[in-house]
């Protein structure tokens, strides 16, 4: 604030001295010293208060972006949600109208509901018999019966064709020991 230098400091003291005395210096210097101390605090306590005011202003401004972006993406949520509904109901409608038609599909032609038909569900040793014969067939390989109790094959059914061992393919090299 003020610009005053070591030597302008000095010739004040010199007639605070002369001027107050040596008896009440001290308790005057004592009191100023006080009083700006206590102006120094309340500039700094102003600052301060100014400050969260501005980061208060700055915290509110981002409260309601972010609001705003929240809401934002809520309605595009669940625009999206209401056209996956609206397309599934589509969907349905058009299931429910096939189901129809194929009620509708005369005897001769089979093939028509043939296409439209849903395969039965099968048991797990069904389904099993049936991986298993694709597979076999895949391979070229005469397809065993398998036993639809157990789902398992029989004991002198031929088995698969070996494979190279990945050892085989990719040998290791043994590894090196340090010298001891």
């Amino acid at each position: 604030m003020f610009d005053v230098g070591f030597s302008e400091m000095i010739v004040i003291a010199v007639v605070a001295l002369i001027v107050l005395g040596p008896e009440k210096l001290p308790r005057v210097a004592r009191t100023v010293g006080a009083l700006l101390g206590r102006m120094q605090r309340y500039v700094n306590d102003v600052k301060a208060d100014i400050n969260r005011e501005i980061e208060l202003d700055e915290l509110k401004a981002m409260h309601t972006s972010v609001k705003e972006a929240a809401q934002g993406f809520e309605t595009s949520v669940r625009d999206t949600v209401s056209s996956f509904h609206t397309q599934a109901n589509e969907v349905n409608a058009a299931l429910t109208g096939e189901a129809a038609t194929t009620e509708s599909v005369e005897a001769g032609s089979a093939t028509d509901a043939a296409a439209l038909a849903v395969p039965a569900p099968m048991s797990d040793a069904e389904l099993a018999a049936a991986i298993h014969e694709a597979q076999a067939q895949a391979l070229e390989l005469p397809v065993p019966e398998i036993d639809p109790a157990q789902g398992t094959l029989p004991l002198d059914a031929p088995a698969a064709p070996a494979m190279a061992s990945d050892s085989a393919l990719h040998p290791h090299p043994e590894p090196v020991r340090p010298a001891a």
